[in-house]
């Protein structure tokens, strides 16, 4: 490459923020590939062909340029690169797709973001220009994360920024203020080390708000709200999620769902509470309420309107058990489309398939398919095995009001589905939960990316658009291979496991280690005893026990390599996939002997090991808090195992 080179960057079109952000990332990652490059940005009214540099735009300003075909729809993605020697274009359906089609471009010239921050991605030095000459349109249109667990401000901005580089479109934070998210993180419930952090709702609230413009920057599509439709509009905020409630204020008793003869709040909390929706009044208050948030807040691409956080608990009055719950949710659901038509927003609503409401309604109604999106959320399935796996004999069970057995095996949770794409045949994706528990039972992440690459797979055949993540937003210990096979394989689903695995493992453990890695946590995974973990089986079992010794074994062994490794000079990224990888090597070998001590009928061993494992986290939790949820893996399997320990502090740092 000539010493010195001057190329220029033109936002093609009239300017926007979005494009322009596309550009600026550009920029500053051709500047960190090309250390001689000198870069200009400029906004151009058209494409000049033979011009010196990379312009950057949509189609609206490339017609009879690109071969992209524009379906119009702001979900969809697809963008055409077409770059020879730092001269040519990149061009996407939308702002969005611009991005996407930018990162994509910096992947091919040798650029790896593996994990969220500075940390999490390798820019190598090059010295020749690549050419790259590509069309891609994604296999599937929902791409994303949801917020979940205990969350600092930085870990979701940071989450937000790395999402459309891996290929990501979407966000998702639930609820109108992500209090009970950034709470969890900052009252550090449990660490002694760590001093307890004052958060008020108001705080939180700017949180939430700032998100909301790190997303629209990047012009990702925005999910928002989710539960609290039925206790925000009653006077009980979401925000008080866990706090409880003994007494129900008069002039509300009459719209909560009647169960075993009384109104009162579901265990005491409101946002599991059902409501009277045979009620008419009660389906206006929330409808309302529905459409003044919206009528605020226009940022919002997609709105979820669910029901109660709460299972068998919804209303016995006498018009209720006319019909199921679905039939007066889908009741609600064309009021609201009405509502919202005559304010002329046209905000989609994604509406939710989950708990009681697997059931679909017995008299089949239209759901306006314009308006609204359908969201399949199999929150009680099983994680051993994929949709992808048969299950003969499956059956939907009878529905009982307020008795109903919920579906175990992923199979039977799409014989649900079935009988609801009879009911509404719009748009739907599946919100799943790969990484909520499932991950804390999986030692090598091996086998839940395995599974969640199968469910990917089977989504097409079930008439699913992709899949919007509800997970740990800290996931990335001892490697964050789920995230990256959910998100390269929701883009383009021909590609094969191992080759993703491949991949991921030469990216983040380096071009000679990285199989070394890969073979490592394959054996952790293989070796495991997840059903162990889970408290599924328990007592003193032998065969369990045998697993946990030979994982400890495979840890015990691999540590020396892990160490030296670190003593290497490495990438930045590459040494932090080593300093996690370390890290884990720690806490698996003390969360293998808990259960190896447990297994074998050594409680007080298995509860010495526990208080070590649980003293080891806290410690160290500054260290890894951008890659794992603490609080959340001690809870997690605090109620599995039944199992507290003391953890042995003996102060604070």
């Amino acid at each position: 490459m000539p010493e010195n080179t001057q190329i220029n960057i033109y936002v093609v079109g009239e300017f926007n923020k979005e494009l322009a952000y596309a550009a600026e990332e550009l920029s500053k990652y051709l500047k960190k590939l090309y250390a001689n490059l000198s870069i200009n940005n400029e906004n151009k009214t058209e494409y000049e062909k033979d011009a010196n540099g990379i312009y950057l735009g949509t189609l609206r300003d490339f017609k009879g340029i690109s071969k992209l075909k524009n379906e119009n729809n702001p979900l969809k993605d697809g963008y055409e690169i077409d770059i020879k020697h730092l001269k040519g274009y990149i061009v996407g359906v939308n702002e969005r797709s611009v991005l996407l089609g930018v990162y994509r471009y910096l992947n091919h010239c040798g650029c790896k973001f593996i994990r969220p921050g500075a940390k999490g991605e390798y820019i190598p030095q090059c010295k020749k220009f690549f050419d790259v000459e590509i069309i891609e349109t994604p296999d599937y249109d929902y791409r994303g994360i949801c917020i979940e667990g205990a969350v600092s401000y930085e870990n979701v901005r940071d989450i937000i920024e790395w999402s459309p580089k891996i290929g990501y479109n979407s966000y998702f934070i639930q609820f109108k203020n992500a209090y009970p998210f950034f709470e969890k993180w900052y009252a550090h419930e449990g660490n002694e080390f760590l001093e307890e952090e004052a958060l008020t709702y108001k705080q939180a609230k700017e949180y939430t708000k700032s998100l909301e413009k790190e997303i629209k920057k990047r012009n990702l599509i925005y999910h928002g709200v989710g539960h609290g439709w039925t206790c925000d509009p009653l006077g009980f905020p979401v925000l008080e999620i866990e706090k409880k409630v003994t007494e129900v204020p008069e002039d509300i008793q009459e719209y909560l769902a009647l169960v075993k003869g009384k109104r009162e709040f579901s265990n005491g909390i409101p946002v599991n509470t059902n409501l009277c929706y045979s009620n008419k009044k009660v389906r206006s208050i929330i409808i309302n309420e529905i459409v003044d948030y919206l009528s605020n807040n226009p940022q919002l691409d997609i709105l979820h309107f669910w029901l109660a956080d709460g299972t068998n608990n919804h209303c016995e009055c006498e018009e209720c058990v006319k019909e199921r719950p679905s039939y007066y949710y889908v009741k609600m659901l064309k009021e609201l489309d009405e509502a919202l038509t005559l304010k002329n927003i046209k905000t989609k609503i994604a509406f939710l398939i989950y708990v009681d409401l697997l059931w679909a309604p017995e008299v089949k109604e239209h759901i306006n398919e314009d308006r609204f999106i359908m969201m399949f959320a199999p929150i009680t399935r099983e994680y051993n095995h994929s949709f992808q796996e048969l299950n003969p004999g499956g059956k939907i069970q009878e529905y009982k009001r307020n008795q109903l057995d919920f579906p175990k095996s992923p199979r039977d949770n799409l014989l649900y589905l079935k009988e609801w794409k009879k009911h509404f045949l719009g748009d739907s994706f599946d919100f799943d939960y790969h990484l909520v528990w499932e991950h804390f039972f999986d030692l090598g992440y091996i086998r839940i990316s395995k599974v969640l690459y199968e469910d990917i797979l089977a989504l097409k055949d079930n008439k699913l658009n992709g899949m919007i993540s509800c997970q740990m937003n800290r996931a990335f210990m001892p490697h964050s291979l789920p995230n990256y096979v959910m998100a390269e394989t929701l883009w383009n689903s021909t590609l094969s496991f191992n080759e993703i695995k491949r991949e991921y493992f030469k990216s983040a453990f380096g071009n000679e280690r990285g199989s070394y890695y890969e073979n490592y946590f394959q054996e952790l995974s293989k070796n495991f005893c997840p059903e162990y973990a889970r408290g599924e089986i328990s007592g003193i079992n032998m065969e369990a026990a045998n697993n946990f010794e030979r994982e400890l074994k495979t840890i015990l062994e691999f540590r020396p390599f892990i160490i030296e490794d670190l003593n290497k000079e490495e990438e930045v990224m590459v040494k932090e996939s080593y300093h996690l990888a370390l890290h884990h090597s720690y806490f698996a070998e003390l969360y293998c002997k808990t259960l190896l001590y447990k297994s074998k009928g050594e409680d007080e061993k298995a509860i010495n090991s526990w208080g070590e494992l649980k003293n080891y986290l806290y410690k160290n939790e500054l260290e890894i808090q951008s890659s794992m949820d603490v609080l959340h893996f001690i809870n997690t399997l605090e109620n599995a195992l039944k199992l507290k320990g003391t953890s042995n502090i003996q102060g604070r740092v």
